[in-house]
């Protein structure tokens, strides 16, 4: 059975799939297709309405069979309420999602990060990608309850009571962050066993498999107000009435930005025209498909953007936020949420691109904000001391002795990291075929012994490392009495942000 983290994905079997969440929760699933949006009120599974093509709720389990589910259909969006109404989630234990194939045999577990102030909690979703059916782990909440989401999702709620605010919705800095996976080849040579190799974790699908959620704050009916004021956007190509930021730094943002950083002791960002490019297309996407996500239609992820630019860092956060019709507003909320404010505070960023585009059809602002440090040499050789001190540090804790750094495996975790990102992958086998402990043998390593550990989407090495060691599979190789030496690949970029590599060796 996998443990999922926020981001995490998993291929499904096929046949019907159970998807349970005990606990004083009531239990709902949004059917949807290639617009995020469902294609009727029937699509909205709930305690009212417990039944629908390919989709049955009874209870707190809620039963999905992908090839029943209705015309269209490419997607099933997972949420947990509180039975009591209005009961924010914070106060109540943690929801847990457990899911099993036919069989009744677990397949995957997700607890996601305890939720606040949060009536809502967006939790998983089954989706389709080409012929496979995979889940990924979201974790995400809403503070005005069903409503609010179901409204998002395009249902028609009618409600005599006056209209809700926009939904709070989970943290804006959004990351795509996949599960670690681990494997070690006990024994193999440098040269590369002639068997397959045994140890192999595989708690995420490949980074090509990930997908967004919609996140950030989002209203589904922002007034004709909120359209850009004259001359300060333009009309994209191919996308008539699309009011697009034009200005490096839209209507002023650093001179509220800025004085909120210098507040919390943090320094200035200055603006970075790599950076703006990178959020100007991304917010001109989610203006056309009329909702917020990570990935764009065509599957190229915000961070690829960035990569795209030639902007390489060494730390990076996004915001992605509709509703907000200006700059203030905007920076407001990025400020009354704690990990969007973290972000926008964190003393490590230090450049910014920031862009809005209007969508032609609901006239929604879609903001994107870029944060980043650039990476260089000092940098990277920081943040690979960091793993390895901290892996030390566990090791210790096991009273094993410290791994020494080797320069070969260096080389070998550090081309493996690049090479996920540059032909978009997530797996200890290349696409050619090649295994750990070939990588080790092209980089001049003699070693008999090689392990490996990657991971993506994690921000800081304080992060991977707490991931790897709350993975049985990867913690062991970190506590593998006989490996000797270490090296540690990391790279910025790609679908899903960040690609980390540890190379064990004995």
């Amino acid at each position: 059975m996998s443990e999922l983290v926020p981001g995490g994905n998993l291929p499904l079997p096929d046949g019907m799939l159970t998807l349970r969440v005990p606990g004083p929760f009531d239990v709902s699933a949004l059917v949807t297709g290639a617009s995020g949006k469902v294609g009727g009120d029937a699509d909205f599974v709930f305690y009212n309405q417990p039944d629908a093509p390919g989709v049955r709720l009874r209870g707190d389990t809620l039963s999905v069979e992908p090839a029943r589910l209705r015309a269209g259909a490419v997607r099933v969006t997972v949420a947990v309420s509180a039975a009591e109404p209005g009961t924010p989630l914070g106060r109540l234990p943690a929801a847990a999602l457990r899911v099993s194939d036919r069989q009744g045999r677990p397949l995957a577990r997700f607890e996601p990060p305890r939720p606040g102030p949060e009536t809502v909690l967006l939790l998983a979703e089954l989706y389709r990608r080409g012929a496979v059916w995979k889940l990924r782990a979201i974790g995400q909440g809403y503070a005005d309850g069903l409503a609010g989401l179901a409204r998002d999702f395009g249902v028609e709620v009618s409600d005599d009571a006056p209209a809700p605010a926009a939904p709070a919705a989970a943290p804006s800095d959004l990351t795509t962050s996949a599960a670690p996976a681990g494997l070690t080849a006990p024994g193999a040579p440098a040269s590369g066993p002639t068997a397959t190799p045994s140890g192999l974790t595989i708690s995420a699908a490949p980074a090509s498999g990930l997908t967004a959620a919609p996140a950030g704050l989002t209203t589904s009916a922002a007034p004709a107000s909120g359209r850009a004021t004259p001359g300060a956007g333009l009309t994209a190509p191919g996308a008539p009435g699309l009011a697009v930021s034009s200005a490096p730094d839209p209507e002023g943002c650093l001179a509220l930005v800025n004085p909120a950083r210098a507040r919390a002791g943090a320094p200035p960002v200055v603006l970075d025209a790599r950076l703006t490019a990178a959020a100007r297309a991304h917010a001109v996407t989610m203006a056309e498909a009329g909702r917020l996500a990570t990935d764009s239609r065509d599957g190229t992820s915000l961070h690829q953007r960035i990569t795209a630019t030639g902007f390489a860092y060494a730390t990076v956060g996004e915001h992605l936020v509709s509703g907000p019709r200006t700059p203030a507003e905007f920076v407001a909320y990025c400020l009354r949420t704690e990990q969007a404010r973290r972000t926008l505070q964190d003393p490590a960023l230090t450049h910014a691109g920031l862009a809005y585009a209007i969508g032609p059809r609901t006239g929604d602002t879609y903001w994107t904000a870029v944060w980043a440090r650039p990476l260089t040499p000092e940098n990277l050789a920081r943040t690979r001391a960091d793993v390895v001190e901290l892996t030390n540090r566990e090791r210790g804790r096991a009273r094993l002795a410290p791994l020494a750094v080797d320069p070969r495996l260096t080389a070998a975790a550090q081309a493996h990291s690049a090479d996920m990102v540059a032909r978009d992958f997530y797996s200890h086998t290349s696409p050619e075929g090649t295994q750990p402990w070939d990588r080790a043998a092209a980089a001049g390593s003699r070693r008999r012994t090689i392990g490996e550990n990657i991971a993506c989407g994690q921000r800081s090495a304080a992060e991977v490392v707490e991931g790897w060691m709350n993975s049985p599979g990867h913690r062991a190789n970190i506590l593998k009495p006989d490996f000797t030496h270490i090296g540690v690949g990391f790279v910025g970029g790609g679908r899903t942000g960040t690609y980390w590599t540890q190379l064990f060796g004995a």
